[in-house]
Parts: structure tokens; sequence; C-alpha cells
């Protein structure tokens, strides 16, 4: 992987563009990536700079979380399904959240989007046509940043900051029911990364180097999204 900033060019054309007089910038990667941190950071400076800020963070919905908790006492889940419910719940944020604050002309921050739930989705064996259909509704991001950083790196900071690791989303569990959270976390991980290699042909993304000192981090964030702030 190359450890850096970067913009690899790809093929957005299955989102639509969107005409809002906000901004969305997206912000993607593995648990652990450091993605919130660097939200938060953006979001305390742009606020400064007098600009709207909304953070959005893709959090399951009651009802989401409870589809998903039955499944997962079936013992499996089935991926399409899993995909469905992920939408669902993305969808809800989306529209009660995310296109009102555009239409306000804020600029929202998105802790997760739809290339989280797309990675997933092919690390659960999901085809990516298929996946791209579930998601079309959604906006495009005026910027899509990935967080690149290792899946073993990915486990210690999450093991730092949750030692008990109850997150079965994160870790796979539903499909890898016969191992124990850790190494699911681990192998779902991997699986993770290889589909966001595999989505790097095909969609933009702005790849940061998750390993970098924090402020380096946001300098190099700052200055990339200098040229979509609204006005400018």
């Amino acid at each position: 992987m190359a450890m850096d900033v970067n913009m690899q060019a790809g093929n957005s054309s299955f989102l639509v563009p969107h005409r809002y007089p906000g901004r969305l910038i997206a912000a993607e990667g593995l648990d652990g990536s450091g993605k919130s941190t660097q939200l938060h950071l953006l979001s305390f400076w742009l606020r400064a700079e007098g600009y709207e800020v909304i953070l959005s963070e893709w959090i399951s919905s009651k009802l989401i979380k409870r589809a998903l908790k039955a499944g997962r006492k079936q013992g499996s889940s089935d991926p399409r399904l899993l995909s469905l419910l992920h939408a669902a719940d993305i969808a809800e944020i989306h529209q009660s959240d995310i296109v009102p604050a555009l239409q306000r002309g804020a600029i929202v921050l998105a802790d997760r989007y739809i290339y989280t739930a797309l990675a997933r989705d092919l690390a659960r064996g999901v085809e990516l046509e298929w996946a791209r259909n579930v998601y079309q509704f959604a906006t495009r991001p005026d910027l899509n940043i990935y967080f690149q950083i290792s899946a073993e790196e990915a486990l210690r900071r999450s093991l730092s900051t949750n030692p008990l690791f109850k997150y079965e989303r994160q870790a796979g569990m539903e499909q890898t029911a016969s191992m124990d959270s850790i190494d699911s976390f681990r192998a779902f991980q991997r699986r993770v990364l290889d589909a966001y290699e595999t989505m790097s042909n095909q969609f933009a993304f702005l790849y940061m180097d998750a390993m970098l000192p924090v402020k380096h981090q946001q300098q190099r964030l700052r200055e990339a999204i200098q040229h979509i702030l609204p006005g400018d």
C-alpha cells in the first residue's frame, strides 16, 4: 500500500453528484484508523472559520440493531440481507441528517459512509455490482478520505480502547461464530482491506497514511479540502 496522501481517481458514476450549497466529506477506513479524531479536529477548525459543521456518524438505529441481533442468534446471517439492513441504516441517516444539512449549506463530516458499507459487503462475499445498486440512493461525497492502516495496527488500537471487544459488526462475527472476537476481527479486517484495494480501481479516494502524527495528518487534510469549501 502506498502510505501517503494522494488522490486515486476512479469511476464514482453510480452516485449522482449533488447540487446542494453544502459540502459532504466522508471518512472511511478500518476501526482504529483515527478517522474520528481527524474529523473532530476538522470540525473545530471549520467552525472557527465560520462554517456550520455537522458531524455524522454511522450508528445503527434500534430497529436495525434488533434485526442484526436476531440474525446473530440464528448463528449466521445472509450477506445480502446484512447489506440491505446496513443500507436502510445509512438511508435513514442520509435523509434525516445529511441531506437537510447540505441543503442549508453546511459542511457534513461523515464518519463512515457507503464505502465502508461496500467494503464490508465485499468482505462478506457480496458482489460489488449488486452492492453498488443497493447504495445508489446516496449523495456523492465532495471528498472521500480513506485512512490507510494495517489490520494488525487496527487491532492493537481497538484493543487499547475497547479491551472487551464486543463489536460484532466490526469483527464480522456473524460469519465466524466459531472464532473468538479478536481472531474474527483480524480475519474480517484483512478481508475489508482487500475490498478497499478492489474498490480503489473504481472510486476516487484521498489516501491518508494513518500512521503519520495526528498534527501532520490534520495539516494535510486541511490543505486538501481548502479548494472545495463553499464560496471558494
